[in-house]
């Protein structure tokens, strides 16, 4: 009986141990995993939070240092801030979140809303942030109207040119996290 104990003991002891080396957030090529997002309404939020639960990827929400109103999301009015902003592409609006430590990942999805048919200037920020160089990114959007990410690739290589930027997918804001999940599958 003593014998079967120690067996039991050592048997939880090893599991134990293996599940603290184990790495946190990582895939099967060992390399960690971010979902980077910007949400101007929620559509994106939502899509980028289900994709991050479905892989296990960590999670961060591009925030601009000054929210959008609705005011300023008024695309129909050439003077408003998104407007404004999307007319110039050298325009970076500043942000007010932060990655501690980019280095750690090797694959980046990034997503947004589709404004003007590519990325929100915001999100060009962030790009011009942090060196990607021999990072994987990866675009997904979310759009009412556009039908692909084209436009904003070509942008993104622009802005990052020593990361390997893929071709983006734009996804409904009601995508399931299986299809994500799915999808996402092809790099991880």
């Amino acid at each position: 009986m003593k014998k079967l104990l120690y067996i039991i003991i050592a048997i939880v002891a090893i599991v134990g141990v293996l599940a603290i080396l184990r790495p946190t957030k990582s895939h099967a090529s060992g390399d960690k995993v971010l979902v980077a997002y910007f949400s101007a309404t929620g559509n994106t939020r939502g899509v980028a939070e289900r994709l991050a639960n479905a892989t296990g990827a960590d999670l961060f929400e591009i925030v601009p240092e000054s929210l959008y109103t609705a005011d300023d999301l008024d695309w129909r009015n050439d003077k408003s801030r998104s407007s404004v902003e999307m007319g110039d592409k050298n325009s970076r609006p500043e942000i007010a979140s932060t990655i501690e430590n980019i280095d750690q990942y090797k694959i980046v999805f990034l997503g947004f809303p589709i404004w003007w048919g590519r990325e929100p200037s915001v999100v060009d920020t962030f790009l011009s942030a942090y060196d990607f160089s021999g990072k994987t990114i990866i675009p997904f959007a979310t759009s009412g109207s556009t039908p692909t990410t084209e436009q904003a690739d070509e942008n993104i290589r622009t802005i990052v040119p020593n990361a390997d930027v893929l071709t983006g997918k734009r996804f409904p804001s009601d995508v399931s996290a299986e299809e994500l999940k799915t999808w996402a599958g092809e790099w991880l």
